[in-house]
């Protein structure tokens, strides 16, 4: 055959247009914005990134909190990141080669599609049924019935899979969980029904067993849906690795990837720009961030021979570093396998569903046992006995059982989010309901982490127009939040020439002839001080003292009371230094505090207070506190943490009052209640349903009516947590 001609010359001609339009060579670059909370933000970073010359498209995730960039191969990230800043987002590089396939919930679209196998199944089996109770006999009925078996057989095969792998996987290491009695009731129902049809009987379960499946499947996407915002930790401390660093070589300076660096090799680190290894600074001078490590409110400055570590943001001067480790042998990723073992541990919890399971199957397949054994010796009739035995498993319900967890899960959720707090993980109510002690950070948790003037009232009018001159030229967080201040009083900038910034001091500049520095104490000759403060300095003049302090957050102080008037313990844990913690400590009636404490040694705590059989709810923000957050027996983030601290909780507070964790601990001890209350109604249906079954009057009927009530009043007293609690 010669050739096809496009019924549309447009179509035809478009892939040579394509192929002339399309860019020779693109790249694509993953941006982190952790600061990004609205659709005006998502507008503010499209707009400054599409309008970077040689970027062609730009698109931000709200949820996820990214960007994700197709330039031109020569457009660099880290000049993306400056024009962000500039524009006053924060915003750090990721490496998408980190991520798996956490970005695509493979998981929720399997259970959904199984749950709508199983749900057109049902219906279709269930008409079949309502014929078949309304009077259909003898041949008809043997049809409607074979009929329900070619529908029910596949679907069940097909939408059944997880709790007949669950099942199995705990049969395996000799285990019961809820899925065992599930895929008893589910095979036992099938293989009755499909006996009693071939030998023409009256009764068959189909429509019984593709029921339960398609209950059940609704109550596991529910509890699916509840957990879905959950990503790794580990791989977010990993994707937060610098992916490409500037290597030198001689006099030749080089990008390339961060697996090309090995030790002892130096790397060039730009102001703005995130270290990439662990190392000794060669050259330069300049101040370090390293609060998403450490907690340390103030950058720290560093010099030749200052020990840097991955992950630490250099702000104000250009350094050169020689690497020391590497790779897996960095800080980041030391701290990344400590969440991915504590995350496993936290995983070893036992649900309450599985607990109830430790008792209920056990039970179940002893009655079921029972009156096989009871209908055969009273009959010495087989095929009645194995019906009756039947009977009893489904009417007895796991389909109650197995909704009484997500059921409850769900109308949390939803309540807590109302409040201002996202749930993340399916047992997080369980475990913050068992909690005795809280344990705080403090930078970004219990405060702002933005600094307030405490004595702007004090400063006299000319000094205070010149240190609003010099701290509009720094982007150092003192100077931001000092200028902020100066221009919320209506204080005007002096006429301050030749600002330039000292990196790792402050800012200089002259002054009617005089010079003129904002910046560190020790740079200026200033005596010590117990508060965070920056100084300033005029010609010769003893340097007058700026004093800062972190704000509260909003509720910070009424939550601890709330806490201790619980009964609750409670203590402070700290990367900064000792002063500023014990002042917030005082603030807010924490008496058990501890400052200067590294990642490793939080984590250190929390898991040693589990040891002593303490259950710790721990609430953090930082990078250093993801171990301590995955080692708590339930854990806490605000929605301004480092998305690998977001990641490594259980539940995320959205708004910057931190009132609703008491709302959040007050619910979870009533949703605990309900859910055990859902197993004593399930409980109590089975105890009036089971002498139907045992005594032979259950019908197909009965036992479908028994189970889709045990649901119904399960789901409505779950949802009474929609209510006042």
């Amino acid at each position: 055959m010669a050739s096809v001609i496009s019924a549309c010359p447009a179509c035809a001609a478009a892939p040579a247009a394509e192929s002339l339009a399309k860019p020779a060579e693109t790249a694509s670059v993953q941006l982190s914005l952790p600061g990004i909370h609205c659709v005006n933000c998502i507008a503010g970073v499209e707009r400054v990134l599409t309008k970077y010359p040689g970027v062609r498209t730009a698109r931000v995730n709200l949820s996820l909190k990214r960007a994700s960039v197709e330039a031109e191969e020569e457009v660099r990230p880290g000049d993306l990141i400056m024009a962000l800043r500039e524009a006053g987002y924060e915003a750090h590089e990721l490496d998408a080669g980190a991520f798996s396939a956490t970005e695509t919930d493979r998981a929720g679209r399997d259970l959904l599609m199984r749950l709508a196998v199983a749900g057109f199944a049902s219906m279709n089996v269930m008409l079949l049924s309502v014929a078949v109770w309304s009077g259909a006999t003898d041949a008809t009925r043997d049809l409607f019935h074979w009929v329900s078996a070619a529908i029910t057989l596949p679907a069940i095969a097909f939408s059944a899979k997880p709790f007949f792998a669950n099942a199995y996987a705990a049969l395996r290491v000799r285990r019961l969980n809820m899925d065992v009695p599930i895929t008893l009731a589910i095979l036992l129902a099938v293989a009755t029904s499909l006996w009693e049809t071939a030998l023409s009987g009256e009764h068959a379960y189909f429509d019984a067993a593709i029921a339960l499946t398609f209950f059940l499947l609704a109550g596991r996407y529910l509890d699916h849906r509840a957990r879905a915002a959950a990503r790794s930790a580990a791989e977010e401390l990993t994707a937060l690795e610098v992916p490409r660093v500037l290597l030198l070589r001689g006099e030749v300076e080089e990008e390339v990837p961060l697996a090309s660096v090995a030790v002892g090799d130096l790397v060039r680190v730009r102001p703005g720009g995130r270290i990439p290894v662990d190392g000794i600074v060669v050259e330069g001078r300049s101040e370090l961030d390293r609060s998403f490590l450490t907690g340390e409110t103030l950058p720290q400055p560093v010099a030749a021979d200052g020990v840097v570590t991955s992950g630490e943001v250099n702000l104000t001067g250009p350094l050169i570093v020689r690497a020391t480790a590497v790779g897996r042998d960095t800080a980041l990723h030391r701290i990344a396998d400590l969440v991915a073992l504590a995350e496993s541990g936290r995983a070893q919890y036992t649900p309450l569903a599985d607990r109830a399971a430790k008792l209920y199957a056990p039970g179940v397949h002893i009655l079921a046992a029972l009156a096989f054994a009871g209908w055969f010796v009273a009959t010495q009739d087989a095929r009645v006995a194995i019906n009756i035995a039947a009977a009893v498993l489904i009417i007895t319900c796991p389909c109650a059982l197995g909704l009484a967890v997500p059921a409850v899960t769900t109308a949390a959720s939803g309540r807590l989010f109302r409040r201002g707090l996202l749930l993340k993980h399916p047992t997080a109510l369980e475990r913050l309901s068992e909690i005795d002690t809280v344990a705080f950070d403090k930078t970004g948790t219990l405060t702002t982490g933005q600094f307030r003037l405490l004595n702007r009232e004090k400063i006299p009018k000319q000094q205070a127009a010149i240190a609003r001159s010099l701290a509009g030229a720094s982007d150092h967080p003192l100077a931001q939040a000092l200028s902020a201040a100066l221009d919320d009083k209506g204080v005007g900038a002096a006429v301050v020439t030749d600002i330039s910034e000292v990196p790792g001091c402050g800012v200089e500049g002259m002054w009617k002839g005089q010079p003129v520095r904002l910046g560190r104490g020790d740079w200026l000759g200033a005596p010590a001080s117990r508060e965070t403060a920056s100084w300033l300095r005029v010609g010769e003049d003893p340097p007058v003292e700026f004093a800062f302090t972190d704000s509260l957050r909003p509720g910070a102080e009424k939550l601890v009371h709330t806490f201790q008037e619980r009964g609750l313990a409670v203590l402070l844990l700290s990367g900064d230094g000792s002063t500023v913690t014990r002042r917030i400590a005082e603030e807010v009636g924490i008496a058990d505090w501890a400052a200067g404490q590294s990642p490793q040694q939080k984590a250190a705590r929390i898991s040693g207070l589990a040891s002593e059989g303490r259950k710790v709810l721990f609430v953090g923000d930082g990078l250093n506190d993801t171990a301590a957050l995955a080692s708590a027996h339930v854990a806490i983030s605000p929605a301004s943490a480092l998305d690998a601290a977001r990641a490594a909780s259980d539940i995320v507070l959205l708004g910057t009052d931190l009132s609703p964790i008491a709302d959040a601990h007050r619910t979870s001890r009533v949703a605990t209640e309900r859910i055990r209350q859902n197993f004593r109604l399930a409980t109590l249906y089975n105890v009036l349903a089971v002498p139907l079954a045992v005594a032979g009057f259950a019908t197909p009927l009965i036992a479908a009516l028994a189970m889709s009530a045990s649901s119904i009043t399960v789901s409505l007293n779950a949802l009474r947590l929609g209510g006042r609690t």
